[in-house]
């Protein structure tokens, strides 16, 4: 599953030296399956030469140069703005941004953009004396009103040898946000949703520990997946991967912490954010605060150490075998308070012949809504990128084919939509 196939990304890039690095995100889109169109200016192509935009998008790029106005034709800045799903601006200069503001159009890509109605990412550009211009400061402000989406840039060395503000977002930032924009599911817009992951870390001394073979990938990418869906995202784990930034993400190790993290992080949920919705007349405001949802994902150790210690346990003091003591573990997934929030298990078996019965009655005995089962094998093992899950529920049973850990959670959420629509 290519999550851009058929939607169309058109790319605007202005005069700075950041725009050679659009090419890399134009080539993400392209590999998610969009239709990418590319608008330059005279300055941008200054910078980087329109063969390298139309090798990359494999479509010929517009500029102030070449619109057509024959009836069939979108290569010209209205009708380009009617079949881009998203407008993207990268890099997006201070003279861009200001002109932007101020509603001038004196090029094809100024033009395009006041004339397109849906959501602009703007993503800024440019030595940080300009930046913070306050100017600059104030049309940004203005433009945050205006359909526009600020993709903030950050502090880095600039072209220019100064540090400071300035530079471009990075393009997995640009990325993330446009599949946020494009992938919004109003079932879970502004939901809260708490997830662990990870395998959780027993200290037995200071420089030794228990743990198990989880990676903490599907945690990764099930919030990965509801963050691009629109949820409020709160994912703690042991294993720091790569997600969208926005995704607060809460930092542990054992058991303990993972527990009282867990916990806080339920109730706050619980207390729910209150998103705004219009009725079909749109002639009212009406309120409706979503039940959210716990994703236990975390492979929790069963036994921890009786007695950790601290400092270093030397062999010569443990002798020729050591006897290490383990006690059982708290059951955070038994332990937090399930009420009013959907609660989904991950539940890892070996054995197929007893794994759909001890999927069963763990819904029972853990008083959960769902659990998600997959089988560990050669084929589907710790820390691989692929999975294989059989959603399981009091009534139903449905099969997850193999595929990406990101395409099996969007086929998670999916049915999770279905069975619990409000």
């Amino acid at each position: 599953m290519q999550l851009l196939t058929n939607k169309n990304i058109l790319v605007a890039c202005t005069g700075s030296i950041a725009v050679y690095k659009t090419l890399e995100l134009i080539r993400l889109y392209v590999k998610a399956g969009a239709n990418v169109k590319v608008i330059l200016t005279k300055s941008a192509k200054q910078f980087v030469t329109p063969l390298a935009f139309e090798t990359i998008s494999q479509n010929n790029i517009l500029d102030d140069t070449n619109q057509n106005w024959n009836k069939n034709s979108i290569d010209n800045h209205i009708s380009i703005g009617k079949w881009a799903d998203i407008f993207v601006i990268a890099p997006a200069t201070a003279n861009t941004i200001n002109k932007l503001a101020h509603g001038i159009a004196d090029n094809i890509l100024l033009e395009t953009a006041i004339a397109y109605p849906r959501i602009k990412l703007l993503c800024p550009a440019a030595n940080t004396n300009m930046i913070n211009n306050h100017i600059t400061k104030e049309s940004l402000k203005i433009l945050k009103l205006c359909n526009f989406k600020i993709i903030q840039s950050q502090v880095k060395e600039l072209a220019c040898r100064d540090i400071g503000n300035g530079a471009m977002a990075d393009i997995e930032d640009i990325y993330h946000a446009t599949l946020k924009e494009l992938l919004t599911d109003s079932y879970w817009l502004d939901r809260k949703v708490v997830l662990t992951g990870g395998g959780t870390i027993e200290k037995i001394d200071d420089v030794r520990y228990l743990s198990n073979f989880s990676s903490g990938k599907m945690a990764a990418n099930l919030a990965t997946a509801l963050y691009y869906k629109g949820a409020d995202v709160c994912l703690i784990t042991t294993q720091h991967l790569s997600i969208p930034k926005e995704i607060h993400t809460i930092d542990i190790k054992s058991t303990c912490d993972m527990f009282e993290y867990t916990q806080s992080s339920i109730e706050i949920a619980k207390k729910g954010k209150m998103s705004s919705a219009t009725d079909l007349n749109q002639s009212e405001m009406e309120l409706i605060q979503k039940k959210p949802y716990f994703f236990s994902v975390a492979a929790v150790s069963d036994y921890v150490p009786s007695f950790p210690q601290n400092g270093k346990l030397k062999k010569i003091d443990i002798g020729e075998t050591w006897e290490l003591e383990l006690k059982k573990n708290t059951d955070i997934l038994d332990s937090v308070d399930k009420k009013g929030i959907y609660t989904i298990g991950f539940k890892a078996e070996l054995d197929e012949t007893v794994a759909q019965k001890n999927a069963k009655d763990m819904l029972k005995k853990k008083k959960i809504d769902v659990v998600c089962l997959n089988l560990i094998d050669k084929e589907n093992n710790f820390g691989a990128n692929t999975n294989e899950i059989d959603l399981i529920t009091q009534d139903s049973t449905v099969h997850l084919e193999k595929n990406t850990k990101l395409n099996i959670s969007f086929n998670i959420l999916k049915q999770l939509k279905e069975q619990f629509s409000e």
